[in-house]
């Protein structure tokens, strides 16, 4: 599903997670234009990277054909994009347990989930132009930022201990993601 949109001087992710106990960002210049990058991103298949397709699995996820769209069977959610700036993917659950316990959220409900012992995720991609020179390619700065927000101080003590073994992993799906998305924008 896609939702509503922020005006334009407001990052989408801050809307909908302003406020958050842990964080990562990372970013990757493509040397393409945003537009270019988005059309990448919507497309990509992060399988392609080992390293995705073998962490996923670890994790209980299928490796295989690992796009966007697919996401939405692991109970990621889009929810909110704006085109060629930014996408906001969400989910809420244990994610520090073996199933995850993963909720029905969506760009409705997501704001107003805070289920004791349980953490929601916003998770963004956005892009943007870095600089336009006369007769060379176009460059984009795509960073992706991954929030998590614990609904109580047990959550809260369960995540930190399992982001401290997972926060390495998870920095190395997304710069693979990132790589990725980088190849297809620029070939």
């Amino acid at each position: 599903m896609r939702a509503a949109r922020a005006p334009s001087n407001e990052m989408l992710i801050d809307d909908f997670m302003p406020v958050y106990d842990f964080s990562e960002k990372h970013y990757i210049v493509i040397r393409a234009s945003a537009a270019d990058v988005a059309r990448a991103l919507e497309t990509a298949d992060f399988s392609e990277s080992f390293i995705v397709r073998w962490l996923l699995r670890l994790r209980g996820m299928s490796g295989e054909n690992v796009t966007l769209a697919s996401l939405k069977d692991t109970k990621f959610r889009i929810l909110a994009e704006k085109l060629n700036e930014e996408i906001v993917i969400g989910l809420a659950g244990k994610f520090w347990t073996p199933t995850g316990a993963m909720q029905d959220v969506d760009a409705g409900n997501f704001r107003e989930f805070d289920k004791p012992g349980f953490a929601k995720a916003t998770w963004n991609f956005m892009l943007q132009d870095e600089m336009h020179v006369t007769n060379s390619p176009s460059e984009t700065l795509l960073t992706t930022e991954t929030r998590i927000q614990c609904m109580d101080e047990k959550s809260r003590k369960s995540f930190g201990f399992y982001w401290t073994f997972i926060s390495f992993f998870s920095g190395w799906i997304r710069e693979e993601m990132l790589e990725v998305i980088k190849k297809k924008a620029e070939n």
